[in-house]
């Protein structure tokens, strides 16, 4: 009896879609989208990507780059939707973007560090 609780439970626990940062997994449509909502790493890359996008977008930009940053993580979208539902294509993709954001965020941070005289 208590095998069978066990099992049960593990088949409903493990039945239930990894949530993603950037989007609603129950409307999950593509074939990415529902990949990475399936795969639990996938889905805390998503989040990953979803938090250092949000702190790049919190970054004070020139008049326009704003825009250009948007346009940025569309064309990632983009690249992003056209893995399809290869696990190995969406994990390259979100490493790779997830490097970049780390670097641009690291590279304004620098510069706000030399603008405020602060850095060792």
């Amino acid at each position: 009896m208590r095998v069978a609780c066990f099992a049960v439970l593990a088949v409903l626990g493990g039945a239930a879609p990894a949530s993603a940062a950037s989007f609603d997994c129950a409307r999950a449509s593509h074939p990415d989208e529902r990949a990475i909502c399936a795969n639990r790493s996938l889905s805390d890359l998503d989040t990953e990507m979803a938090a250092l996008f949000k702190i790049r977008m919190e970054i004070p930009m020139l008049m326009g780059s704003r825009g250009d940053a948007g346009d940025e993580q569309l064309m990632w979208l983009a690249k992003r939707r056209s893995c399809g539902g290869d696990v190995a294509c969406l994990t390259g993709a979100y490493r790779a973007r997830i490097d970049r954001l780390g670097n641009i965020i690291a590279d304004a941070m620098k510069d706000y560090c030399v603008k405020l005289g602060i850095c060792g």
